[in-house]
């Protein structure tokens, strides 16, 4: 099962300034082009043993910062991240035969923007977040099912529903972003930004 990429390279000349700024172009065309949930994204992360894990999360929010996402502290990713606050992103958009990766160190974000995301979310969404201890072992679906009701009881539609303690969100600060654009003959374009002390520097890597 193999692909012939045919579609128009990326030249370094076509670049923006900054990987923010090139990202936002090409997140916006992966958009127009029908990309599914083009904000989804796979991020890697490692144990303090260097034991890899990856799945996908979806994107909520990008300034010259970094890379912002939510979870539950207490999750796989979570305790890998306190242990080694480091990760990828990758973003495959693979209608377009592109792909975006993000690596460098990550925090977390201030409980006020925690809190203010969180108020965004849909009221089912905020019961969720109380009701899943995510990645721990649970007997059966019907504990989960179970703590919701309880929960919805609690705090029935229309009821402001506080923030977990043990939930929140984390930014990603990048070293370097690269873009990856399928060509012809598996000579694929694949452009990286990374960090200096002067600002950003572009290299080519070999595909």
């Amino acid at each position: 099962m193999r692909e012939h990429y045919l579609h128009e390279g990326l030249a370094e000349g076509e670049l923006a300034d900054d990987p923010y700024q090139q990202f936002t172009r090409w997140f916006h065309e992966a958009g127009e082009a029908g990309v599914p949930e083009p904000n989804a994204m796979v991020l890697s992360t490692a144990d303090a043993e260097g034991l890899p894990s990856a799945r996908t999360v979806l994107l909520k929010g990008y300034d010259r910062r970094g890379f912002v996402f939510f979870t539950n502290y207490g999750s796989r990713k979570g305790a890998d991240l306190a242990a080694n606050p480091n990760a990828a992103l990758l973003f495959p958009w693979i209608v377009l035969a592109r792909q975006v990766i993000v690596t460098g160190r990550v925090e977390k974000v201030g409980r006020d923007e925690t809190a203010a995301y969180f108020r965004t979310r849909p009221h089912g969404s905020q019961l969720g977040a109380w009701a899943s201890e995510q990645s721990s072992p649970v007997a059966d679906r019907g504990v989960l099912e179970r703590r919701y009701a309880d929960l919805a009881a609690r705090y029935p539609e229309g009821e402001g529903v506080p923030v977990p303690p043990f939930w929140g969100g984390y930014r990603v600060v990048p070293r370097a972003v690269e873009f990856w654009q399928g060509r012809e003959n598996r000579l694929h374009d694949r452009l990286r930004y990374v960090a200096t002390a002067e600002g950003w520097r572009v290299e080519r890597l070999c595909p």
